[in-house]
């Protein structure tokens, strides 16, 4: 987040709230005083109150000096209410910020979301308001009412409840941002730092300028490390994957270059970031096994797999050709990879045994898969595979202990449908 963007927040709005006050802290009570105070009839709080605890308000933008939210009425009429307050000179923060970096339990306060009365206090000694008081909460409403109305009273009712969550909804209306907050309180700390060092001895008469043009040393950074702000949220999900740009061009491409290739490995590129930012913000995900590294061979089947005009697209071809595949072995591995990922493609391709006793676990689920007289022949084709005679139906045993299910197809076996977890389906499926 840039500075620019951190002058403007916005929260969404909240939703209906029932019976007892609004504001739980000292501060967002002290909010209330400032707007009870000022207000000069009561019947306009009263039913400001009644439209924040309806849910009335909606999404509140809080800027430099400004409040701003629409405010719907109990007939509908959706009005615009604003609410200003003074902004803070750049004098007046220098001397907050000074104040600040002098304790550093404000700093710590302020990032656990505290707001101590003592920061206020130190504050004011230093001629600073940072809480609002008689007057400053001034109202501005599509209404036209010259004080405070229903509608800007419920702004306040509901900003009160964002200021109990943060505080620093407060210092961005009077004019700093949480990130310029955080930024210039951490140059300030480590200013004071040098200060002190060389007050001691140690250090130069360029020091001070040498740590806020420069940067500063590693123990000064890690001694400020608690004024650094916690890392953003993770970034929303887009509904689908970007797309790439587009280099049907009128220049020329460089020799050896491909711009259909490009634009298809560009294309699945952002495909592949979009499932992973997928699986990266779905819950337990830190619990989910990496996918394994792929080969060249079985990157070649996914591209294929994924080409968008199938398996017979140009990209098709030349992935079989760049493989040393026939084409129809190619179409067959991107049906398994289809089916089932890696797992489905080694089942397809793999002349490897199964392990000794994921075999004599099979040999005791087909014994079991069946009624009495309802088995059907199956005879041992190779290890882990068992062909039903006559049927042009198979059943082949995956590394994992799951069922594929096959059917010879042109006088090639197929894979006929996704792994069961007993051969009973796994070979219904191949019957189809």
């Amino acid at each position: 987040m840039n500075r620019q963007d951190d002058m403007e927040r916005t929260f969404a709005a909240l939703p209906p709230v029932g019976g007892g006050g609004f504001a739980r802290t000292w501060w967002g009570r002290a909010w209330l005083k400032a707007l009870e105070d000022t207000a000069l009839d009561g019947q306009q709080l009263k039913k400001g109150r009644k439209h924040a605890r309806d849910g009335a308000v909606g999404a509140v933008s809080v800027l430099p000096g400004r409040i701003t939210a629409v405010v719907t009425d109990q007939d509908g009429t959706a009005l615009r209410s604003d609410v200003l307050l003074q902004e803070l000179t750049d004098e007046e923060w220098d001397r907050f910020l000074d104040m600040a970096v002098a304790r550093a339990g404000h700093i710590a306060a302020l990032l656990d979301r505290d707001m101590p009365p003592h920061l206020v206090e130190d504050a004011a000694a230093a001629g600073i308001e940072l809480l609002p008081g008689i007057g400053d909460l001034e109202p501005e409403c599509a209404c036209d009412a010259w004080d405070h109305c229903p509608h800007t009273a419920a702004l306040c009712y509901q900003v009160a409840r964002l200021l109990d969550r943060d505080p620093f909804v407060l210092l961005l209306v009077r004019g700093r941002g949480e990130r310029r907050l955080l930024d210039e309180l951490q140059i300030r700390s480590a200013a004071r730092a040098a200060r002190e060092e060389r007050a001691d001895g140690e250090g130069d008469g360029d020091r001070e300028e040498a740590v806020v043009s420069a940067g500063v040393r590693a123990d000064e950074a890690f001694a400020a490390r608690d004024i650094l702000p916690p890392l953003p949220a993770p970034p929303p999900l887009p509904g689908r994957p970007g797309e790439p740009p587009a280099l049907d061009t009128e220049a020329k491409p460089a020799p050896g270059v491909d711009p259909a290739a490009l634009e298809l490995l560009a294309a699945d590129a952002a495909a592949r970031a979009h499932r992973m930012l997928a699986d990266a913000l779905a819950p337990g995900h830190e619990d989910q096994p990496l996918e394994p590294e792929l080969t060249p061979d079985q990157d070649a089947v996914r591209l294929a797999a994924a080409a968008p005009d199938g398996p017979s697209s140009w990209a098709a071809v030349r992935l079989a050709v760049a493989t040393g595949r026939r084409q129809a072995d190619l179409d067959l591995a991107t049906r398994a990879w289809r089916l089932g990922g890696t797992a489905a493609l080694a089942v397809l391709e793999g002349d490897a045994a199964p392990a000794p006793e994921l075999l004599a676990r099979a040999d005791a689920l087909l014994a079991e898969a069946w009624e009495d007289g309802e088995r059907p022949a199956l005879r041992a084709s190779a290890p882990g595979r068992w062909t039903v005679p006559g049927a042009d139906v198979q059943l082949r045993l995956g590394g994992d202990g799951r069922w594929w299910p096959y059917r010879k197809e042109g006088g090639r076996w197929a894979p006929a449908g996704p792994a069961a977890p007993d051969p009973a389906s796994a070979l219904a499926e191949a019957a189809g």
